[in-house]
């Protein structure tokens, strides 16, 4: 819906937390979108933090006139288990609103993959205690080589 936020979620794990393994009620349809490099740094770059940083803004009334008129946020969760437990380290979520919104869908999405079916063979394997099984099946995923001024923008760490 272009009038909602809508949330990029890039680490799978994090999204089958998100939605149950595709089966939390309105969620049963688990899709990964594939975007361009050059959307995704454009969303982080036109970021705010959805939480005051003092490491990242000079003052609050400098993050608050950032939130006003970015039209991405950017908050970091905790990186889920394959048992979908927290880990110690951050996952990203990017919201789009606005002109983010139409730029996504038009201009960034190179494809869209269903999913659902390979959720639901992982938690299969997940609740049968394989886990070695399970976290072999995820999808590859590997740290963002983020340009360092975009870093800045979103907080994140090396």
């Amino acid at each position: 819906k272009p009038d909602r936020m809508t949330w990029i979620k890039p680490s799978f794990r994090w999204m089958m937390y998100r939605c149950g393994w595709g089966t939390k009620p309105g969620q049963e349809h688990v899709l990964a979108i594939e975007i361009t490099r050059s959307g995704f740094e454009w969303a982080l770059a036109n970021a705010c933090l959805s939480h005051y940083d003092r490491d990242v803004y000079a003052d609050r009334v400098a993050w608050q006139e950032r939130l006003r008129v970015s039209p991405v946020r950017v908050q970091w969760d905790p990186e889920r288990s394959i048992r979908l437990a927290p880990l110690p380290h951050r996952s990203l979520q990017v919201g789009l609103s606005g002109p983010a919104v139409p730029r996504y869908v038009d201009e960034w999405t190179v494809g869209i993959t269903d999913v659902t079916e390979r959720a639901h063979r992982v938690h299969e394997l997940v609740k049968q205690g394989k886990d070695d099984l399970a976290t072999a099946s995820l999808p590859p995923e590997s740290a963002y080589p983020l340009p360092p001024a975009i870093g800045a923008i979103v907080g994140a760490s090396r």
